[in-house]
């Protein structure tokens, strides 16, 4: 059973011109422990989506179930309380401009009920996890937008949940904060297996946190699997789209006049056109294009592509061109394709 499992949500909003269909029939389930992400563009639906997990939004259909309670069917009461056990970081930190850091972590502790001497002995080891211990006594206009969503995290995480929500938690940082930030919540998922829920529509973010991503398109979630299969897999024109940012998936301009000139020039022996994407270590570390060489007598011209990481898990996609008989080149497709690797054959450019 997931921590987390969503099944059948609808959501529908009053909008200027009648009523707006924000999310059509989601179904998704997250593990204990895992760092589920969610991305899209614009007005896909991800905000409606993680605010129905804590039914800020409640959706007017389907059954939200986090750690194994029926959130819908719980009274006001109930719910509060299930809410104290999930933490929540927001884009625009949504602090307190009149309470210091330390009050601001201290606060939903403070309504909670719970003794000055206890909010001390939960608030200052949050302080130090999150590097702020020297910053306590700050206000929010007194301290940077990184150092304001650390104070965002740790108040989320002063209830102690088991599910962390983060919506769009870095997308009003700058790239090397945004690093820092995600670096944290990647410990904080390690160290104290925190199911975490991140709304993003940078890829960026999928790739350096995320275990498991959905792909949210018009309230619709239209792909979702591992990082790493959704990266070299993608099978969704949007998914396709939002790779661009980290992966190209076009080639160049410069690139396709250069591979055209030379299947124009090079008549009935002339070169094929292959994409290989390959992920994981078995792929990425074996000699497979020289084996491929030299195995079918063909020859592969590395024309464009990118090898980079996914939480320490290479990942790559190369276009190469392929040159020899036509037989000889099908049977280097196959080898590829049997050892891991995925391969398009392009027939036009």
């Amino acid at each position: 059973m997931g921590m987390i499992q969503l099944s059948d949500i609808h959501q529908i909003y009053d909008g200027p011109s009648g009523p707006v269909e924000a999310l059509k029939g989601i179904d998704l389930t997250v593990a204990p422990g895992e760092v589920f992400g969610v991305i899209g563009r614009s007005g896909a639906g991800k905000s409606s989506l993680v605010r129905t997990i804590n039914l800020l939004n409640r959706p007017v259909r389907g059954s939200v179930r986090v750690d194994g309670r029926e959130l819908t069917a719980l009274d006001d009461a109930d719910l509060r309380a299930a809410r104290q056990g999930i933490g929540m970081i927001f884009q625009h930190f949504n602090l307190l401009a009149s309470r210091t850091v330390y009050d601001n972590v201290a606060l939903p502790l403070e309504l909670a009920g719970l003794r000055p001497s206890d909010i001390q002995a939960r608030v200052e080891p949050l302080l130090e996890l999150v590097g702020l211990t020297g910053l306590r006594d700050r206000y929010p206009a007194q301290i940077s937008g990184g150092q304001k969503q650390r104070v965002g995290i740790a108040r989320a995480l002063a209830n102690r949940p088991k599910v962390l929500l983060s919506d769009e938690a870095t997308s009003a940082l700058d790239p090397e904060t945004t690093r820092s930030i995600l670096a944290l919540l990647q410990q904080i998922n390690r160290e104290f297996g925190l199911t975490i829920v991140l709304i993003t529509h940078e890829m960026q973010v999928i790739k350096q946190l995320a275990q498991q991503v959905a792909v949210i398109d018009h309230g619709r979630i239209v792909e979702q699997g591992a990082v790493l299969d959704v990266f070299t897999r993608p099978q969704h024109e949007t998914t396709r789209s939002l790779l661009d940012d980290i992966a190209p998936q076009a080639l160049p301009e410069s690139v396709l006049a250069r591979i055209r000139a030379l299947m124009r020039d090079g008549g009935s022996q002339a070169p094929q056109l292959l994409r290989l994407a390959f992920a994981g270590d078995d792929a990425a570390d074996q000699p497979l294009l020289s084996q491929v060489i030299r195995r079918f007598g063909i020859d592969l011209s590395i024309v464009h592509g990118q090898v980079d990481e996914i939480q320490g898990r290479p990942f790559g996609s190369l276009a190469v061109l392929a040159r020899g008989a036509g037989e000889s080149v099908a049977s280097a497709v196959a080898y590829l394709r049997g050892a891991g690797v995925v391969v398009q054959e392009v027939a036009h450019v």
